[in-house]
């Protein structure tokens, strides 16, 4: 089910300044930018061996803004890899647990994804990836 932490979201407040500090004190080089209206972001991201660091500002109303403005910046969430969301879906489902949407959302790139209540999950905000 589970293949490996597939991205790590850190929220901040200022993009460009959150970018240039993670390329001048980590040495990270190559950033990808990305828009996800639906969910009233910015992004960049980078590759860190297999893992995925996706700092986020929110720049409309969402949850993503809701999460910054009550716990400022930092970790938002961990996003696991699976090889079949539906699967994974089910899988939650079946055991008791519930998802924050009925239906998976794309995500940056290739990503489909769908977020596990925090309540089934002793509050963590995780979130089930597939890369189609």
């Amino acid at each position: 089910m589970i293949t490996g932490v597939h991205h790590i979201t850190l929220l901040v407040r200022d993009l460009e300044k959150a970018v240039l500090q993670w390329q001048q004190q980590l040495g990270i080089d190559a950033v990808l930018c990305d828009d996800l209206p639906g969910r009233g972001v910015k992004t960049a991201r980078f590759k860190t061996g297999d893992v995925w660091l996706v700092l986020v500002q929110p720049v409309a109303d969402g949850e993503p803004k809701r999460v910054l403005e009550e716990r400022g910046e930092g970790l938002f969430l961990l996003s696991l890899g699976v090889e079949s969301l539906q699967a994974a879906t089910d899988r939650v489902v079946a055991a008791g647990g519930a998802m924050t949407a009925d239906q998976p959302r794309s995500g940056l790139e290739n990503w489909l994804v769908n977020d596990v209540s925090p309540e089934t999950l002793s509050g963590a905000l995780i979130q089930l990836c597939e890369e189609r």
